[in-house]
């Protein structure tokens, strides 16, 4: 395999294996995609990414990590998405949406305001926050309430109708958000889920909410389209979720209609040490891929071309996904080409600067 090897998932083709991971933009007035959305988003299909994801898309206005952020909760938002969606489609970069619920994490302030410090309730932000347990964050943060069934159900059929607004704007990809200490994150972690019901304790109840998620989705998400899921692979501290946690739940979610596993860490505790450094993350979606089967994609400080041709050429991953790199260089694609002497199609307005 090469990084600019074109594949097929399903029914939708993907021009290369490079992917535009979700990035929280703080930009949103009420879910409401806008001109930054679309300018951000157009601008990585236009620099040629096969696949270009909007940031965590809340499916209930309090499952939004801050009040400026992205969502999908009711038909309204729709319109805006699709506009997006469109421009990203005629440039070729296949449209996805990430589908999320932040849990203990929701209500926070946006990062340039409040400069990442921990605040009780972010200016705009609401109560009651929802989790799997009664327990924060930190001690500083909003202290949630333990979801009841009745409200589980009620999260799962909002990423179901968050998945049938996806459709309806055109998006051909949705990934669920499983990762980072979200809500999901929230049930699967034994650090955080201390349930006695149906949905804590063992592995198999901890992961029930994912699997109905999964399930309630692929009820409204064509078979002909693409289904991902994120998860933090590893929580990096003792007693938390494992890797071996993760491949298997990969083993239990791929029957499912689960396409490609988005292999993230961390997240779920504020003491957790994680050991960054380039490619960190990307022996979780090679173990993940070998001894689950699935397709999955890398994550995590991918910034050189010659870097990612490698996660790809000797099959550690399906594609890799960058993030902070394609903040600072939206047109990257275009430039590994080049680096990596590889032919491929520049938009017409642009051909005049080909390398």
């Amino acid at each position: 395999m090469n990084l600019f090897d074109s594949f097929q998932i399903r029914d939708i083709s993907f021009r290369n294996r490079i992917a535009v991971s979700p990035m929280c933009e703080y930009s949103s007035e009420d879910g409401f995609a806008n001109d930054w959305h679309l300018v951000h988003l157009g601008a990585r299909a236009v620099g040629g990414a096969g696949t270009v994801l909007t940031e965590a898309n809340a499916v209930v206005p309090e499952g939004r990590i801050s009040p400026s952020d992205l969502g999908i909760w009711k038909d309204a938002h729709v319109e805006n998405l699709g506009r997006v969606v469109r421009f990203l489609r005629q440039h070729g970069a296949v449209a996805g949406t990430q589908l999320a619920h932040a849990g203990f994490k929701a209500s926070t302030g946006v990062p340039w305001r409040n400069h990442g410090a921990p605040v009780p309730i972010a200016e705009g932000g609401w109560r009651p926050i929802y989790s799997s347990t009664a327990k924060g964050f930190t001690p500083e943060s909003i202290q949630p309430e333990a979801l009841t069934p009745e409200g589980i159900a009620r999260i799962t059929h909002a990423f179901a109708e968050g998945a049938r607004r996806a459709l309806e704007a055109g998006f051909e990809l949705v990934e669920i958000h499983g990762a980072h200490g979200y809500l999901i994150h929230q049930f699967l972690s034994p650090l955080v889920n201390t349930r006695t019901d149906q949905y804590g304790g063992s592995f198999e109840n901890r992961t029930r909410i994912l699997r109905e998620i999964i399930e309630a989705v692929r009820k409204v998400w064509p078979e002909r389209l693409s289904l991902w899921l994120r998860i933090s692979a590893s929580d990096w501290t003792e007693g938390g979720w494992t890797i071996e946690d993760s491949i298997a739940l990969a083993r239990q979610v791929k029957p499912l209609g689960v396409d490609l596993i988005d292999s993230s860490s961390g997240g779920i505790v504020p003491t957790a040490r994680i050991p960054l450094g380039p490619g960190y993350q990307t022996p979780f979606a090679e173990r993940i891929r070998r001894e689950a089967g699935i397709l999955t994609g890398a994550v995590g400080m991918i910034t050189a071309p010659e870097q990612a041709q490698h996660i790809i050429g000797t099959g550690q991953a399906d594609i890799v996904l960058l993030a902070r790199e394609l903040l600072r260089e939206p047109y990257w694609p275009l430039r590994a080409a080049h680096v990596l002497k590889q032919q491929i199609a520049w938009p017409k307005q642009y051909e005049r600067a080909r390398f």
